[in-house]
């Protein structure tokens, strides 16, 4: 049998790992009754009372620390059977409550979920038991993401599918920069977004109500990180021409496709000499109708926003022109964190 020491030294390690507070308690217990505490010194100690003191050591003696772990009760069987269980779960992913005899009612609540449940099967549910069991069917309440209603899915298939992995493969040396283009309006005030202040307090973020900006305009390149930005007062056919010809001061050498969105500029009849004159070198590409979500630009947007511009307030749009050039001056640092965080999912 081992000493009184060795059982202090065993109950102590499992003491140092354990993360459940109520075996925590039960180990403790015990720790401090090979100490010498009696069961009323104990009992004060965890805030229970004798009883339960000597039935968590009545386990020790009989099976050691082993004895003293818990037993989890299966709890009462569930009120709805497999088959209602995957109706309803069938119901609230295929339908809104409107659907269904709610009227007026577009999203499913846990209440709204109550009522259907007792109305259809007959069982009556908390609004906690209805969250319990929303989990158990591998439901979550989440916020939609939205998608434009007007997006072509078979060109949107056909650029995902053929389209851009027959550019990615630079095929013959036919390709040497495969290019992404936006623009952005960066104004001197953008959404608020969660951040760290004191408890029970709120940040303010001041704003003039007005809406001065910077226009931004950026190409990112898809196999080497590399960011080529301008930023202008308005954005219109000749600053998109004057961007063009910056992209092809940056990439002097070789042959370019760059793919953008089907903004009006970007058809405008000013670009068409430049572009026949320049065709050797450079191609446009354009994506599918109404798909922002295929621009991996959009992410620099969203990163730069996240970074320097979301709960800032600028006096002035110079301010402004300072800290995205520092933001650009510093990722294109680490061109491949870029290729990591913008250009993998593609």
């Amino acid at each position: 049998m081992k000493t009184v020491n060795e059982q202090l030294q065993e109950v102590e390690k499992r003491l140092k790992h354990e993360k459940s507070r109520r075996m925590f308690e039960r180990y403790q217990t015990v720790r401090l009754h090979l100490l010498g505490k009696d069961n009323a010194e104990i009992a004060i100690s965890i805030g229970r009372k004798e009883s339960t003191v000597s039935t968590y050591l009545r386990k020790y003696r009989k099976n050691r620390l082993d004895g003293l772990q818990m037993k989890f009760s299966p709890g009462p069987p569930e009120q709805l059977s497999k088959e209602q269980q995957e109706q309803l779960k069938k119901t609230i992913l295929d339908f809104v409550p409107h659907d269904v005899g709610f009227t007026a009612n577009f999203n499913w609540t846990l209440q709204i979920i109550g009522v259907y449940i007792e109305r259809e099967f007959g069982k009556r549910y908390s609004i906690r038991g209805v969250s319990k069991l929303m989990h158990r069917m591998h439901l979550s309440y989440t916020k939609p993401t939205y998608t434009l209603a007007a997006a072509d899915e078979e060109k949107q298939k056909e650029f995902v599918e053929t389209i851009f992995p027959r550019l990615k493969k630079y095929k013959n040396g036919e390709i040497d920069h495969v290019l992404f283009e936006d623009e952005s309006m960066i104004r001197d005030y953008q959404a608020l977004q969660k951040t760290w202040f004191a408890k029970g307090k709120q940040q303010i973020i001041k704003t003039t109500g007005k809406h001065r900006g910077v226009n931004l305009l950026a190409t990112l390149d898809y196999g080497e990180g590399k960011i080529v930005w301008k930023e202008d007062e308005q954005y219109n056919a000749e600053t998109f021409l004057s961007f063009l010809q910056q992209i092809l001061a940056a990439y002097p050498t070789g042959k370019i496709v760059m793919i953008l969105d089907n903004a009006r500029i970007h058809h405008a009849k000013l670009l068409e000499s430049f572009l026949t004159e320049n065709k050797a070198r450079l191609k446009l590409v354009f994506l599918p109708p109404y798909s922002p979500q295929f621009n991996i630009v959009e992410g620099l947007w969203k990163w730069l926003k996240a970074d320097v511009i979301n709960n800032v307030f600028y006096h002035k749009t110079a301010e402004i022109n300072k800290n995205v050039a520092a933001f650009m001056n510093n990722i294109m640092k680490d061109p491949m964190k870029i290729i990591d965080c913008l250009c993998i999912r593609m």
